[in-house]
């Protein structure tokens, strides 16, 4: 009976949830089933899931398997992000301090702004006509 001890915890960003586990392993990022490159080609998003690991120097000391569902890539790479953060502060004290400092823990508020009657989207209105 070889059971793997991981960290467990979800991130949110926009619409997008992540339930990430971290192992001990070499620094494979598997989300839904997936390697990362594949799943988010944009250079930018690999580098703000990956943010967590350097911020705690621990860059190829762990594994991540990650489901991520809603939302689109930029939300599913701040929910990683954030999923990852949460899982690493459970590691350990002076990780939680760092992911703490860096601003990883919070999750951001920011979300679609609803769209009111009469207006086009948000905030666009019509174009105004004098006559």
């Amino acid at each position: 009976m070889n059971e793997r001890r991981y960290f467990y915890a979800t991130g949110r960003r926009k619409t997008a949830t992540a339930k990430v586990q971290l192992y001990e392993g070499t620094g494979q990022v598997i989300v839904n089933g997936r390697p990362l490159n594949e799943v988010l080609p944009r250079l930018t998003d690999q580098s703000i899931v990956m943010e967590p690991f350097r911020v705690t120097q621990t860059l190829g000391r762990y594994s991540v398997m990650a489901k991520v569902t809603g939302g689109g890539t930029s939300g599913w790479a701040g929910a990683l992000a954030h999923g990852i953060a949460r899982a690493l502060a459970l590691t350990g004290e002076e990780a939680r301090l760092a992911v703490r400092k860096a601003g990883l823990l919070t999750r951001d508020p920011r979300v679609k702004e609803r769209k009111k009657y009469g207006l086009k989207r948000a905030r666009k209105a019509p174009q105004y006509t004098k006559r």
